[in-house]
Formats: C-alpha cells, structure tokens, sequence
C-alpha cells in the first residue's frame, strides 16, 4: 500500500467516506489547477457533496498532511489575494493596500480573508507548487486571483479582449514595449509583487511618441497616475526584484469591471472559526495572544441549565451528572449540524457561535424539543433549557489559550439568555428581523413578542423578541 493509499485510508476513518472517496478521485484523476487553492464550497457543489462534510474533510485531509490549508488575506474590490499564510496568525497588519483598485482595507474575517486547501507534494505534485513557473495567465487564475473569484474557461480570450500587452521580465530585466494607447484608462499592472500605474489617456491623438517608465521593486507599489494622449506609447519596463514578474497593459473598462465581478461563495475565516471540526481539530494556537480580528457579524448562542444546583440536590451526584453529561452530548451535536462551534462551557452553560442568525434560530429550536424529549424519556423535567440569541459585530481574540470572542454583542447575547426561561428563547431585533429567521419562525408556528428591557451592564434599553 503506497503513502497515499495509508493516508487516504485514515482520512475514511476520520471523514464522511462518500466525500472522502470524492477528494480521493480528484487527486488521483483530476487537473492540476482542480487541486491549487482549492474552494471546499465550490467543491462541495461541483460534486453535489455536503458542505460541512466536505469542510470537515478538508480540515481532517489537512491534519493529516494530505493538503496545506493556506489563509489568504483578499481584497474586496477586485478579489485579488493580498497577503497569504499557512495560519491565522498571519493576518497581522491593521490595513491591506491593493494596487489594482488604489484602496487600503481593514481585515476583517466576514469576507476578507479566505481558507483554501492545496494538495501536499507528498501525495501529487502540481504546477502551482512552483507558482513562479506557472505561464502568466494561469498565475492569475491560480495565485493572483481568490477562489472566490469565478473565472471563466474562456479567460485567455476574455483577456485577449481587454490585454495591450503581456511580458516576462527576468529578475534585474529591463524591457522596451511600445503600443498603441486607446483613449480610455489603462493600468499597468504586476500580479506577482501587485504593483501598479494608472495611465488617463484623453484628449486628442497624437502622432509624436510618448514615455513612460516603471520600475517594479516592491509588493504593492502604486504610482501615481499619469495622463497621456491616444497614440504611440515606448514603455520602459524594469524589474529590481529577484523573481520573476509579469507586467500587462490592459483596458480598465466594462469588460474588466465583468470579469472581476463574477464572484461565488467561499469558505471565509468566519464560517471556519465557527465550525466544530476546525475547533475540535485546532483547539489552540490559533491566533496569537495579541491579536485582535474583526467579524462585522457573527450569530452568539447562549444556554444554561435552570435550577441545575436543585437538580444535583433532588436527584443526586450521579443522576445529575448523567443528565448534564447527556444534554451537553445533545447540544453539540445539534449545534455541530447547524453549522455552528461550541466555543465553550462554563459549568451548565454553553457558548456557541453561528455563521447566520437563522441558522442559530434552528439550533435553538431543535434543542428547545431535544430537551423535551430527554425529559419525556426520563419521566420528569430536570432538563430546563434556558436559550438567548443575538447578531452582531465582535473580535475573534485568544482568551486562556484558546480561541474565543469579545465585545458588547457577547455581552448582549449572554443578557439576553438571563431573561429566558425553559419555554421562551430569547432574541434581539437583529435576529428577527432576518428574512431567513422569519421564513423558520413562520414555517414552524413559532410567535415572537417584543418588549423593551434593561440589560445589566449595558447601558443602555434593548428590545428583546420572546420566541414561544
């Protein structure tokens, strides 16, 4: 049995066999570029697989050392990878610049940063594991551009249509290119150190020649913009870099504008820290102890058992250990399939997050019934579920060696789980005023009542919503 055979057959033992198989085929059958910075959404719906199986596969193929899981810092304009790691801990810097759109972003882990997953040389060698090798276009469809990204097959041609020129530079090169300008913008742009230059062509043509020089030296360089006139152009072109660099001229109209904006879904940092395989495999060392990442919006569950202490009193220590031992089991396996993670348990309580706030509705919903039924099949109501839900900003920091959240919307949601009782799940505004919470409440006979109620220590009135 070859290494990748004995891999492979770990992976089964670890990972839904059905997706597993699916992985297996590709590396074995598929093309180089299906198995370079690869999109477990995408791939998930190429092959009609389920999306957290399939994540959770990746992540296990990448505790094994079966793929290299890469966190790449994107740009949102133009989708282009700005920065990339083989952690979190590389997303270090407050603002990313992107040349190519001449725009500065905070990173925020809702959208900006992406984890793709690259098979490992030991298994198959690929082209892109020697990016710099790779022909131009396939350098951008490959390594420039995200997975999230919808890049057409046609590219070559669709570039073609747009593309004033392309060369290769060698590393201390310098080239003379000359063209003919349009009168329309053009940029000239390197995907491999992400420089930059804006060229306004306007006015009238003209029949004498025109310069311009640009030295590619250093990542995310953008020069200011020039202005010329339609007609002849000698570009100069020098690479001080010691890499190779790709430089094209190209139109910045519709055409381009189309083809950055085809974009699809991908597995982005939030939805990753929110999954229970990736805590379960990655319990530490996620984020260093000084980092502090924003998520714009992130959906907080809170629990905790009502009159737990009475419990342990009336039914004794082992009874109640069984029972707390078996609602915990309950409630991470309902959590798990909803796409969320248990961050943590503090005595009966439980801390989790979800992607969206419906899908954190249906957890509560179905643990609110999964409580009534342990409580029917032991014959009494030990089991009382109090549930509160909110959406909102916060920061993913690390917290006692170990992944977890901060912010007023934790402190939020925490409150708001104090005011619920076992019948009644408690909920803010943000929830459910999400068309996709409405559609659950309203397929399920669920009814909401408002009210306004001072939380502790915030300051402030909130409304609450009482799902019952």
């Amino acid at each position: 049995m070859s290494e990748v055979d004995v891999l492979f057959a770990s992976l089964r033992q670890a990972a839904d066999p059905q997706t597993v198989e699916c992985i297996e085929n590709v590396v074995k059958h598929g093309a180089d570029r299906d198995l370079n910075r690869v999109n477990a959404l995408a791939f998930a719906a190429k092959h009609h697989l389920d999306e957290e199986k399939t994540i959770a596969a990746f992540l296990h193929a990448a505790r094994i050392g079966a793929f290299e899981m890469t966190w790449n810092v994107l740009c949102p304009g133009c989708g282009g990878v700005l920065d990339s790691g083989a952690t979190l801990k590389g997303v270090n810097q407050d603002t990313y610049h992107c040349a190519l759109c001449a725009a500065g972003y905070e990173p925020t882990l809702d959208e900006m940063v992406e984890v793709t997953f690259t098979v490992s040389p030991r298994v198959r060698r690929i082209a892109a594991h020697e990016p710099d090798r790779l022909p131009p276009l396939e350098y951008y469809r490959q390594i420039f551009f995200s997975s999230g990204v919808d890049l057409p097959e046609d590219l070559e041609a669709r570039f073609d249509r747009i593309l004033l020129e392309m060369i290769e530079l060698a590393p201390g090169e310098k080239a003379f290119v000359s063209l003919q300008l349009p009168a329309q913008f053009v940029i000239i742009f390197d995907a491999m150190t992400h420089s930059a230059q804006f060229i306004d062509v306007q006015g009238e043509p003209t029949d004498e020649r025109q310069n311009l020089s640009m030295v590619i030296s250093r990542g995310h360089a953008l020069n200011e913009t020039v202005t010329l006139r339609p007609g002849l152009l000698r570009l100069t072109l020098e690479n001080h870099t010691d890499r190779r660099v790709v430089p094209n001229v190209c139109i910045a109209g519709d055409e381009l504008h189309d083809l950055l904006g085809r974009r699809r879904p991908f597995l982005t940092a939030k939805r990753l820290l929110t999954n229970q395989s990736f805590r379960d495999i990655y319990r530490t060392d996620t984020l260093d102890v000084d980092q502090r990442l924003k998520i714009t919006s992130l959906t907080f569950l809170f629990t905790d058992l009502r009159g737990s202490t009475a419990l342990y009193e009336r039914v004794g220590d082992l009874a109640a250990f069984d029972l707390v031992r078996a609602h915990f089991r309950v409630l991470h396996e309902i959590v798990a399939t909803e796409a969320g993670a248990v961050v943590k348990t503090i005595g009966d309580a439980v801390m989790a997050t979800f992607p969206s706030p419906d899908r954190a509705v249906a957890a509560a919903l179905r643990m609110r019934e999964a409580m009534r039924r342990l409580n029917t099949e032991h014959g009494s109501e030990d089991l009382l579920l109090k549930i509160g839900i909110h959406e909102g900003p916060c920061l993913a920091v690390n917290l006692n060696d170990r992944q977890d959240y901060f912010g007023q919307t934790v402190n939020i949601a925490s409150r708001v789980q104090g005011l619920a009782d076992p019948n009644v799940i408690m909920t803010t505004e943000a929830i459910v005023e999400d068309a996709n919470v409405s559609e659950i409440l309203r397929d399920s006979g669920v009814t909401s009542a408002s009210r306004m109620a001072e939380l502790q220590g915030i300051g402030r009135e909130v409304r609450i919503f009482a799902l019952s």
